[in-house]
């Protein structure tokens, strides 16, 4: 049976708060697209939690881009009581100093600027990017000089409305099996159905992604082309209803 190894013994996966074989070969499998070691977790917030409290101390300030998702930034205000701080900056332009976590996310969400790679990869402090709106088809952070990727799995990655994960992608083995150490002593970790879902995604990814990136630009010309567009002023009914 899959707890024992070849000679009878406990292996690997005696215990699945410590690792199950989907979740290591989807691991595997998004590890590969992104060029590091991914460890998946039960959603793209207990993903960003994890890195953070495995990685930072009580006094610790976390450079956060400015205009990010802002469930990152209530995350980490939720982190206060730890003694865990953050500031946001503009990361079109170098983050600052004393700061011990770069974090950015290309793009932002809702703003969609893109961080200054090289800015933040001369920081001294490990930069993170999170990924979750490019996904491995449109951007490979790890070789842009980030340390850490971040990915909210249960949005581009997933695609069917049905994965809640999320994932972190490190650029150096040591610091994965750090985070792998304190994800199962925290008991942060992702069930084997989610992951199984997941490899399904990826083998779809490419082309859902490109597909969906054709029609935002085919919809984009259509509206900057026609003599009748207009902008949207708010939600209208359907033809029809009530």
């Amino acid at each position: 049976m899959w707890p024992y190894d070849e000679r009878g013994e406990i292996g690997d996966f005696y215990y699945a708060r410590y690792g199950h074989p989907t979740v290591d070969e989807a691991e595997a499998a998004l590890g590969a697209l992104d060029g590091g070691t991914a460890l998946l977790f039960p959603s793209g917030t207990g993903a960003a939690t994890a890195l953070a409290l495995s990685l930072l101390r009580p006094g610790d300030t976390i450079a956060l881009a400015a205009g990010a998702y802002f469930g990152t930034g209530k995350l980490f205000e939720a982190l206060e009581p730890w003694g865990l701080g953050h500031v946001e900056f503009d990361q079109t332009g170098p983050p600052p100093e004393g700061v011990q976590l770069v974090w950015l996310e290309a793009p932002s969400n809702p703003m969609l600027t893109m961080p200054d790679f090289e800015a933040a990869a001369a920081h001294p402090a490990p930069v993170l990017v999170d990924s979750t709106v490019s996904t491995p088809v449109g951007l490979r952070p790890l070789e842009h000089g980030a340390d850490y990727v971040l990915h909210s799995v249960t949005k581009y990655l997933g695609g069917h409305d049905d994965v809640m994960l999320g994932a972190i992608v490190c650029r150096d083995a040591a610091a994965a099996e750090k985070l792998r150490t304190f994800r199962s002593r925290t008991g942060i970790s992702p069930a084997a159905e989610p992951a199984r879902l997941l490899l399904r995604s990826l083998r779809t990814l490419e082309v859902r992604v490109r597909r969906q990136v054709e029609s935002a630009a085919s919809a984009a010309s259509s509206r900057s082309t026609s003599p009748t567009s207009r902008p949207c002023t708010g939600w209208r009914p359907r033809p029809g209803s009530s």
